[in-house]
Formats: C-alpha cells, sequence, structure tokens
C-alpha cells in the first residue's frame, strides 16, 4: 500500500498520508494513483494542476465554484506549512455549514481530498508557503465564489486576527446570504 487513507469527521473528506521512502540522496514518494485512490472512493478524473505561494499569515480562500462548475480537489503543501481548512456546503447533510481543519506540510507530505460541495481555504503558518492542487474541473470565473474568512456563524478559530487578504477574499459573503444559491 502506498497511501494511508483517513476518512474525517466530515463525510467525504479524506487525508491521505503518502509512504515516503527516504535515503541518503533524499526522498521519493508517489503524489497520485489512480487506481489506489479509486479502490478509496476518489474515482474523479482531474483536469488541471494549480499552484499558489503565498506568505506568512495569508488566508486565501474560503473559495468553491457553484454548481454545474464544482470542483473535487486534491491539495497537498509542498514548501513550509498551512493550516487548511475545509466548510461543508452540501445543505442535504447534517455537516452542513461545519468544517474542519488539518495541518498540511512540507515535511509532514499529507494531502487532503476535497469533494465537489466544499469551500476551501488556507492560512500560511510559515514565512511562506507553497501549494498544488489537482482539480476535476476547469476554472470557471461565472461560478467563482466564497465565503468570508470570519463569517462569525462558521466559527473558524484561525489563528490570526488581521490575516493578509486579497481584495476579493476580503469582500466575499456570508454562507447565510448564499445559501438559497447553492441549492
Amino acid at each position: 500500500m502506498t497511501y494511508e487513507f483517513i476518512r474525517l469527521d466530515i463525510d467525504s473528506l479524506i487525508l491521505i498520508k503518502p509512504k515516503v521512502f527516504y535515503d541518503d540522496r533524499g526522498f521519493f514518494m508517489e503524489t497520485y494513483t489512480k487506481n489506489e485512490f479509486y479502490e478509496h472512493g476518489i474515482k474523479e478524473e482531474f483536469v488541471q494542476d494549480n499552484q499558489s505561494r503565498s506568505i506568512k499569515n495569508a488566508i486565501r480562500g474560503l473559495h468553491f465554484q457553484f454548481p454545474p462548475h464544482s470542483q473535487a480537489k486534491l491539495v497537498r503543501c509542498i514548501a513550509g506549512t498551512i493550516m487548511d481548512v475545509v466548510v461543508d456546503l452540501r445543505e442535504e447533510k447534517h455537516s452542513f455549514g461545519k468544517h474542519v481543519k488539518v495541518m498540511l506540510s512540507a515535511d509532514n507530505k499529507h494531502m487532503l481530498y476535497i469533494p465537489e460541495g466544499f469551500a476551501h481555504g488556507f492560512l500560511v503558518l510559515s514565512d511562506y508557503a507553497e501549494i498544488m492542487y489537482k482539480v476535476t474541473r476547469f476554472y470557471n470565473k461565472e461560478s467563482d465564489s466564497g465565503i468570508i474568512w470570519n463569517d462569525p456563524d462558521l466559527g473558524i478559530d484561525w489563528g490570526v486576527k488581521t490575516p493578509i487578504l486579497s481584495d476579493k477574499d476580503r469582500s466575499w459573503p456570508k454562507l447565510a446570504d448564499i445559501k438559497s444559491k447553492l441549492r
């Protein structure tokens, strides 16, 4: 087995711990193996890879795309450390509006699988961080949306009072304001 697949508190979220092979040259690991992921319920086809670099205390998110352009994601941190945050937007689930936080770092090499129906964001904890993530649908500007990072109804403790935000991330609505559009 090349990976350990750990189901998280919210249904469908999976933390993936790859097997890492170290020697005096460095390390080697597989970051995606279709048949193993498929065996553990991750059956989507990924169509695009994205990479971002951000500085300490930057928050990116909470982002998602409205249907029919919703994206599943496979996220990993390749430099530094982030606190990854995922919010359930599936109204039919008892976990609607709840969130999960996981630490992803270049050191732990963990990955997070996020199915469609979730908003995603992260806080950079190190001096800088780079993340790479696969998505199952291409970016669609008209479907692009988000939720304000400090929505009091979500109760996310980011651990930072004045994060570095883009203008776009600073202006997202609260979840309650977009709930009717999620259907």
